[in-house]
């Protein structure tokens, strides 16, 4: 049977294809978090994205929390943003709303200070809110195809089974998601390390095998750095005990398990956190980021990725205030378990001899679905705990 590789989507002004059509309610500072939620709560259809960063940061640090943030904003699954601000931050509203802006959609500001209180700004926000919310509801869907896709491969609660069942799996469904013209992100660099020789050979060329190298090494020699400070003895794992408890040994076993959820495609690029392939640049990226699942998703998000493949051999409930988790488990009793939690059981992989081809076509089709409108579990409990941003 064809697979179908279409599905209806929100073409947005700037080209770019969402999955879902949500009123963005964002901070511009932890300060502003409890006015935004109070905004959102009383908007259909709005989200609501708590952090706390926004001011007190330097450097790289601030430039980072600015970058990630109106990435967030700019994402097509969000169709209009209102930026709540405090006023005296160091990300001002402002600078927010100006990148925003770029991406074409409408964009409004509400600072506390400004208007004098609490109850104020809710009131402003509320109203403003809630006429971008009757704009939005009026997009039709068109029909769009796999090749306007980024899609975030990732694993969290690794066990011996991630890299048996549901990270190949997933690698299959990347594959067939690029040779239909779709791009894949895989990051987690923490998680690569002893694999840099493999990945680099992957690379389309010369220079990117080298940023491939770099970027791992580099985070090698970081977490060397920290690892080896007699201070922190007892915290120098760099794999969870629930990995262990897993059975995984150490964090190449990890690796080499977790590098199949990227498929067997080229590597374009490496992409710095939170930062989208250039236009027309299509395939599979890696982008720099640490482990923690949160960062990860979140700088994935922030590269343009619409939908994230989750794979967890011990199980998680997390999901993201506006893209769709689907959870894969290559652990048969965990998906029993955790049914309510976990889209697809790749367990039978390893119980029933079913198929890597098999499996991956399922997960491909599954991507569509949700592509298409299909909600996640995670979606369906309203998960939002994969929303963090980095820190330097």
């Amino acid at each position: 049977m064809e697979q179908k590789t279409k599905f209806m989507g929100y073409k947005r002004s700037d080209g770019k294809v969402g999955v879902r059509n949500y009123i963005g309610i964002i901070p511009s500072v932890f300060c502003a978090n409890r006015v935004a939620e109070l905004i959102a709560k009383e908007v259909d259809g709005a989200i609501f994205l708590k952090h706390p960063v926004g001011c007190s940061q330097v450097g790289e640090d601030l430039e980072i929390t600015c970058r990630t943030l109106i990435a967030m904003g700019n994402h097509p699954n969000i169709a209009a943003v209102l930026v709540v601000g405090l006023g005296c931050e160091r990300f001002t509203p402002d600078e927010f709303v100006e990148g925003v802006k770029k991406s074409g959609k409408h964009v409004e500001k509400v600072v506390i200070q400004d208007e004098g209180n609490t109850s104020k700004a809710i009131e402003k926000g509320i109203m403003i809110a809630k006429a971008m919310a009757e704009e939005v509801k009026n997009i039709e869907k068109v029909e769009c195809d796999v090749s306007d896709l980024i899609v975030g491969v990732k694993c969290g609660g690794t066990d011996a089974t991630s890299g048996l069942a549901a990270n190949p799996a997933v690698g299959m469904m990347a594959d067939t998601v690029v040779n239909n013209g779709g791009s894949i992100i895989f990051s987690e660099v923490t998680e690569l390390l002893g694999t840099e020789h493999i990945l680099s050979k992957r690379a389309i060329n010369e220079e990117i095998g080298k940023k491939v190298t770099d970027t791992i090494l580099n985070m090698e020699d970081k977490l060397r750095r920290i690892g080896t400070n007699p201070k922190f003895a007892k915290r120098g794992a760099l794999i969870s005990t629930g990995n262990f408890d897993g059975g995984v040994s150490s964090v190449v076993e990890k690796a080499l398990g977790g590098i199949y959820k990227s498929g067997h495609g080229k590597i374009t690029n490496v992409l710095e956190y939170a930062t989208c392939p250039v236009e027309n640049e299509k395939g599979v990226f890696l982008m720099d980021s640490p482990g923690h699942d949160g960062e990860v998703v979140t700088g994935m998000v922030g590269g343009g990725a619409q939908i994230i493949a989750f794979t967890s051999g011990r199980g998680t409930p997390t999901g993201f205030p506006f893209i769709p988790v689907i959870k894969i488990t290559g652990n048969d009793k965990t998906f029993i378990k955790m049914e309510e939690n976990i889209d697809i059981n790749a367990g039978d992989i390893i119980e029933k001899g079913v198929s890597l081809e098999k499996k991956g076509n399922e997960i491909f089709e599954k991507v569509i679905k949700v592509a298409d409108g299909e909600m996640t579990k995670a979606e369906l409990f309203k998960g939002d705990e994969l929303f963090c941003v980095t820190r330097v």
